[in-house]
Parts: C-alpha cells; sequence; structure tokens
C-alpha cells in the first residue's frame, strides 16, 4: 500500500486525493474483508509516507483541492471552480465505477468522453447548478467500496437515489469519507493482534535505496546508461529513510517490524548492511533479481508455469559482511496476472485459474510442506479494473482458498519461523521488480536532471550546516529547526514517484502535479537556509516537446501490402514500433483501456507505412476471433475489429500537417489537413487512398505528399480518440522522429 507526499511543501495543502479516494475505495475493505476469513493469514506493507497522509485525513489536518471544491456549494462555484471540476471530476475507472451510476454515466456523456481545454465553455454551457452538485457528490461516492456502499444505510440510499442530490447529502457523504478513513489504521493494528495479517514497512519517502548509495549501482543491470553528471552516493541518506521508516511503524502499530519491501522491490548488496543493523530480518524482491544473482533463468513453459520451482519456491539468505537477511521472490506470473489479466475475466474463472497454477506448483515439488509461493502486487491500483472493484474475484479466491487441503495462507514471518532460509544467495544483483533495472528511475534525461538539481540542493545544505558549524557557536534553535525541516525536503525529494513520472516510461492526468512538486521540495530547501534557488527550478523538467526514443526502431526498408491483413511474415519485420506503457503501474489510469495495443511504422525510398494493432480487449468486444500476437507479424485473419474510432497523426515538424483517419470495420477514411496561415485553422488538403482496415489498420503516406525531402526529419505524435473507451497518446509524452531515409540507409543499418 502505497503513494507519494502529495503535501505541497509552502502551502500545506495536498495537491492530489489519491490517498483520501484510496483510504476510502481500497485501504479498509482489502484488510477488513480477511475477518470474513481468519485462516487466511496475509501480509500488508505500510508505506510510511502513506502512513503519515492518513493520519492528517483522519485528524483533520489534511486537505485537498479536490476535496475544498467537493464541499463548495454548487452555486458558489466560480467559472474556474466549474473547469476544474469538469476536467477532474471524471477521473475514474468509466466502466466499473461511473457506468453503475446512471447519473454519472449521463454527466459524462453530456460533457463528452474526450474532453479538450478548448471545449470547456461550449461544455459548461450544457452543465446547471444541480449537474455540478450531483457530479460533486457521484465522484466521492464512486471512490467508496462497493461493499461499505452497500453495508450502510445512508451510502446506499445515495446509490438508489442516482441523482438530485442536496448539500446535506453531499456533507453528509464528506462525513462518511472522514469516518471511513479513521478506521483504516485501527483495523491493520485490530488484525495483526489477533494474528491474521502481518504489517511490514519501507522506507520512509518510498526511495530507490541502491540509488541512494550509488547511483552508479545502476551500471550493474544496464551497462550503457547514460547517468547524471554528478554522482549520487549517500548511504547515510538511505539508513535515514530506514529508520524513520521503521520508527513511524513502531509509533502507529507499538512494535518495530520483521520485514520490510524495499520500495520498487529495489536491492543490492549495499542495502542488506543498511536493513540488517536496524533489526530487519527479511525483505521482498522480484523472481527476475533471483535468477540474475543465481545466473541462471528460471524457466517457464508456455502457460506461464515455472519449470524451475524448487529454485524459485524458497527463501534464500543474503550476507555483507557479518550481516544478512531472508530474501523472498516474488512468483511474477501470478502476481502479474492478479495485477493485469484476470481483471477482464469472470471472477470464479479467474479465482479457479488461480488456485489451479498454486495447485500445479503443488504437484511438481517433492516436499511442498516447506515451500512457499510468494504473490505481491500493489494494494490499491488494480481493483477499479475490475467488476465490483474485485470483491468477487477475492472472495471467489478465498472461499477456494479457505477450504483447500493443500494450499495454506500465511504470513512470511510464519513461514520463515518454520522454515529459515537455508540457501545462501552468491550474490545479490542490484535491480528492481520492474524489468531486474532501475531504468524507469534513472537514465532518462528528465531523470538525470532531477537527480542532478536534488544532489545540488543536497550541497548547498551540507555548506550551509558546515559554514555554520565553523562559526563554533552552538546552533539557535531555530536555525537547527530549520536545518531539520531542510533535510526532511530532502528526504521526500529522494522518493521513487517523482522520478517514476519522469522520462518516457510512464504518464497520467498529474504529470504537471508530480514535476510541480518535486520542484517545489527542492525550493523549500534553499528557502529554509536562505539562499536564493536556481532559476532552474521555475522552469518545469518534463518538457512536451521533446524525442521519444522506441524500444524498437526500424531497421530496413518495408513494403507492405495495404490491405488490413498481416499476410506475410516478414512485412513489417523490419518496422519500428510503439508500445503500450506504464498501464497497471500507474498511481492513476484513465478511460476504459483504449482501442490500440501497438503502432508499428517504418518507411521506403518513397512513403511512410503505420500499422495500427488493436488490443484482445476490442476485438472480443467485436464478437470477433481475436489475433494471436501483434508483434512480428503473428497477427492472424479473423480479427476484425468493428469497433469505432478515430484517430489524428500529427506532424509538428517541418511542416504543421494532421492526417484524420476514421474507422468503422472495414470501412475506413483518411484525409490530410494542412494548417492555414492565415486563420490558423486546419483545412483539408487530400484524401489518401492507401488504406485499409480489417485484422489491423494500414496506412501509406508518400513523403512527396508530405512536402518533406531526403533526409529531412519528421516529427509526430498520434492520438486515438476511442469514444468510451477514452482517449490516447502515442508515445504518451514527446514526438518521434523519423528521417526520410537515402539510399544507403539500410547499408547504414547493416553495419551497425
Amino acid at each position: 500500500m502505497h503513494q507519494p507526499l502529495y503535501k505541497d511543501p509552502f502551502t500545506g495543502e495536498y495537491i492530489l486525493p489519491w490517498v483520501r479516494l484510496h483510504g476510502t475505495k481500497d485501504y479498509y475493505d482489502m484488510v477488513s474483508i480477511l475477518e470474513d476469513f481468519p485462516s487466511l493469514h496475509q501480509t500488508f506493507n505500510l508505506v510510511p509516507s502513506l502512513i503519515e497522509q492518513i493520519n492528517d485525513y483522519a485528524e483533520g489536518r489534511a486537505s485537498d483541492k479536490f476535496l475544498n471544491l467537493t464541499l463548495k456549494p454548487s452555486s458558489d462555484l466560480t467559472w474556474e471552480d466549474k473547469v476544474f471540476i469538469i476536467q477532474n471530476f471524471f477521473l475514474a475507472n468509466w466502466e466499473h465505477m461511473i457506468k453503475p451510476f446512471h447519473g454519472y454515466w449521463e454527466l459524462l456523456k453530456k460533457r463528452g468522453f474526450y474532453h479538450h481545454e478548448e471545449n470547456v465553455d461550449n461544455v459548461l454551457r450544457y452543465f446547471s447548478e444541480q449537474d455540478f452538485l450531483d457530479l460533486q457528490v457521484l465522484f466521492n461516492l464512486a471512490w467508496i467500496d462497493p461493499g461499505i456502499r452497500a453495508n450502510d444505510r445512508f451510502l446506499k440510499g445515495l446509490v438508489e437515489k442516482g441523482k438530485g442530490f442536496s448539500e446535506e447529502d453531499k456533507k453528509k457523504l464528506a462525513a462518511k469519507q472522514n469516518d471511513i478513513i479513521k478506521r483504516i489504521l485501527p483495523k491493520y493494528h485490530e488484525l495483526e493482534k489477533k494474528g491474521i495479517i502481518e504489517l511490514t514497512t519501507s522506507p520512509y519517502y518510498h526511495p530507490i535505496l541502491p540509488l541512494l548509495c550509488d547511483s552508479h549501482s545502476a551500471r550493474e543491470a544496464m551497462p550503457d546508461i547514460e547517468l547524471p553528471q554528478k554522482r549520487f552516493a549517500f548511504p547515510e541518506d538511505a539508513v535515514e529513510q530506514v529508520k524513520r521508516g521503521i520508527k513511524m511503524h513502531q509509533d502507529t502499530f507499538g512494535v518495530r517490524p520483521k520485514g520490510m519491501w524495499p520500495s520498487e522491490g529495489s536491492v543490492s548488496r549495499h542495502v542488506i548492511p543498511i536493513l540488517a543493523n536496524e533489526g530487519i530480518q527479511w525483505i521482498a524482491t522480484d523472481e527476475e533479481i533471483l535468477a540474475h544473482s543465481l545466473g541462471r533463468s528460471i524457466r517457464r513453459d508456455n502457460s506461464g508455469h515455472c519449470l524451475d520451482p524448487s529454485i524459485l519456491y524458497k527463501p534464500y539468505y543474503a550476507s555483507a559482511g557479518e550481516k544478512e537477511l531472508s530474501i523472498i521472490f516474488r512468483d511474477h506470473v501470478i502476481s502479474d496476472l492478479v495485477g493485469f489479466v484476470y481483471t477482464t475475466w469472470e471472477a470464479e474463472k479467474a479465482a479457479e485459474d488461480f488456485i489451479g497454477r498454486l495447485s500445479n506448483i503443488h504437484h511438481s515439488l517433492e516436499d511442498p510442506e516447506s515451500c512457499l509461493v510468494s504473490i505481491i502486487l500493489d494494494g490499491e491500483n488494480a481493483w477499479e479494473y475490475y467488476r465490483n472493484d474485485g470483491r468477487d474475484f477475492l472472495t471467489a479466491l478465498y472461499k477456494r482458498l479457505s477450504n483447500n487441503k493443500l494450499l495454506r495462507l500465511v504470513t512470511v514471518s510464519e513461514h520463515l519461523n518454520e522454515h529459515p532460509s537455508k540457501d545462501q544467495l552468491p550474490m545479490l544483483y542490484s535491480g528492481s521488480w520492474i524489468n531486474h533495472n532501475f531504468r524507469i528511475w534513472i537514465g532518462h534525461s528528465e531523470d538525470n536532471t532531477a537527480w542532478d538539481y536534488l544532489k545540488d540542493a543536497r550541497d548547498a545544505l551540507i555548506e550551509y550546516e558546515n559554514r555554520l558549524k565553523a562559526k563554533g557557536e552552538r546552533l539557535k534553535q531555530e536555525e537547527a529547526d530549520k536545518i531539520a525541516l531542510a533535510w526532511q525536503e530532502i528526504y521526500a525529494a529522494e522518493g521513487s514517484d517523482w522520478f517514476w513520472w519522469y522520462g518516457d516510461e510512464h504518464s497520467s492526468m498529474s504529470d504537471k502535479e508530480f514535476d510541480e512538486l518535486f520542484r517545489k521540495h527542492i525550493k523549500k530547501i534553499y528557502s529554509l537556509i536562505g539562499k536564493e534557488h536556481p532559476v532552474s527550478l521555475d522552469v518545469p523538467i518534463m518538457l512536451e516537446e521533446k524525442l521519444y526514443e522506441p524500444s524498437v526502431k526500424p531497421t530496413a526498408f518495408i513494403n507492405p501490402t495495404i490491405d488490413g491483413e498481416v499476410s506475410n511474415y516478414f512485412e513489417w519485420l523490419s518496422a519500428g514500433r510503439l508500445e503500450r506503457t506504464g498501464y497497471g503501474v500507474a498511481m492513476h489510469r484513465e478511460g476504459k483501456g483504449g482501442v490500440i495495443d501497438s503502432i508499428s511504422y517504418g518507411f521506403n525510398l518513397k512513403s511512410l507505412f503505420l500499422r495500427f494493432d488493436y488490443i484482445r480487449e476490442v476485438i472480443n468486444l467485436s464478437g470477433a476471433t481475436p489475433p494471436l500476437s501483434h508483434s512480428g507479424g503473428g497477427q492472424g485473419k479473423g480479427g476484425e475489429c468493428r469497433f469505432k474510432w478515430k484517430a489524428l497523426i500529427n506532424f509538428l515538424y517541418p511542416k504543421m500537417v494532421r492526417i484524420e483517419i476514421s474507422v468503422e470495420g472495414e470501412k475506413v477514411d483518411a484525409r490530410m489537413l494542412e494548417k492555414d496561415g492565415g486563420t490558423g485553422e486546419f483545412a483539408e488538403r487530400q484524401k489518401i487512398e492507401s488504406i485499409a482496415a480489417k485484422d489491423v489498420v494500414e496506412l501509406e503516406v508518400q513523403f512527396k505528399k508530405l512536402n518533406m525531402e531526403k533526409c529531412d526529419e519528421m516529427r509526430f505524435f498520434i492520438t486515438v480518440d476511442g469514444g468510451e473507451r477514452g482517449f490516447e497518446r502515442w508515445p504518451s509524452k514527446g514526438y518521434v522522429a523519423v528521417t526520410v531515409p537515402s539510399e544507403d540507409f539500410e547499408n547504414y543499418n547493416w553495419w551497425v
């Protein structure tokens, strides 16, 4: 369970509402459901910065803009207030959180599934004072767990009412929210005392510990990574983050934790003594870290079943000098099935598959009694993509587990008490639970800039402290307090979440807010030590107009047949590809999942080619046979999508040109629009005939139609409007650059 620190260090206001909203939707019910299944023991990790914020809300110290605008009478809303509400009070899963409320769904349709700032005046004309009051209520009501709503007479009454709410309804709803939040931490404490759960912690502000110890540790998994200009190597900060995390846990629950989830499962040999010295007995990370630590792969069959169960399903211990820790490694496949795949399955079918996989593991082991299967995932982010907030799935699963004689749910410490670690790792590989490296948090130019800003601020604070100490006088209390607060801002700025949103890997509706918060933490450090902050901190680190580097780039000319079918494996083999990123692991995912799974692009001497591949869910909605694969041309026939959607290919350079595509099944239309220098409006210039839609959508655009010549660089991004399925941007940030090739393009790439 994790949220970053949303509090503005200058105003004290919470910039984003996700602690409050996940508090009412996930944090309480995820643990309270176990009261009905007391034999199922589980381990919950609560990040200290989350605990701090839950306490702030519970004790009335927290206020966020979303809450303030909820409580404001709809008759008093200003134009700016209404714009904010229209843009932000639909941030919920459309299928599972908005559509079940008829009144909420009608308001979304009235606003429009794709909303742009340019249209806001037109939209506001259609929203009445009562509409805004209903939206204030429904947004907050949808973010309360369905089980809680069903068991509370007042909340159930609001659901049945549907619309036409009163200001009094709204006030009572806000009070209910606060009541739920007040019960969260006591419920965890209660169930731990009953022995049903084990509670663990993380470093206080959720930093990547190996990178605090030494930013150069990123090179172990990525030898060629471009690192920040200034090396960040402060293991003492890692120690402090761990100490503070343990203290918060002990102050909250009365005991020191035995286990720790190192932020993002990030480990290295340097963190072992840091954690062991503070009394941490075990940590957890991903199976890929185990594989690289052992120097061998963890093999799996085509269904994802582990072929090396005796290696994966047991605890190990790692040593550094005289210090050692037990380490468990999560089953990557089962964990991701719960997080990302079962969301679209029927609850009973998903539970059966889960149990079947565990039973398969049991039968594959010589001594199953001593083995531990670790299933580890985000505690809050998956459930809004399940029907009924995941309760149907969890109930179906927990009932089966309660009656299963082969399987026993235990806390990690329970297992280690019965079966202590016997196998020592030869070394502990430096990486995280995402691709066994740290690429998400370091290496991109934005990440590296943030690390350099952090290092500069830390150096400035150290210099300030040394200057005061050089005076030989005892620090005044005011000075000591400011230094302590400045260090607190350093630790907050070290949190992983700021770096998570920098770079190309992830994007959200709140990128701007995360960027601002990080820079405000850095600015606050300079403010506390009485020093002017660098002007660069006034400029966003995130830049919209930046080059995006796809993981797969074109390697040779392609000459596909534009027929909407992948009829030949080699047609698109040498193309580049944009792939979906950031889904399922983001703080919040907007919309209903999108339409497109990947976009391939390539060229020959005359033309640019694009291919749009559908996500399986869209094919299923169309009633067609799903394609086999989107990669390398493995998509089979029979996967026609009859879904209606639109796309815009936006060329930014060297000329402002758009290609507008409309698709409905095999009906497809494309036209080129060019910006009029006088009016600034885009007007149609010509139709594009070379386009086809069937299993996929394929498009050819001649370079001469784009007025581009050999060696010109073109820059473009693509937007996809899927109606009810939401709006997508490819790439999520920045643009793709393609140079119009010359005859020697293939020769160059051959030698490279």
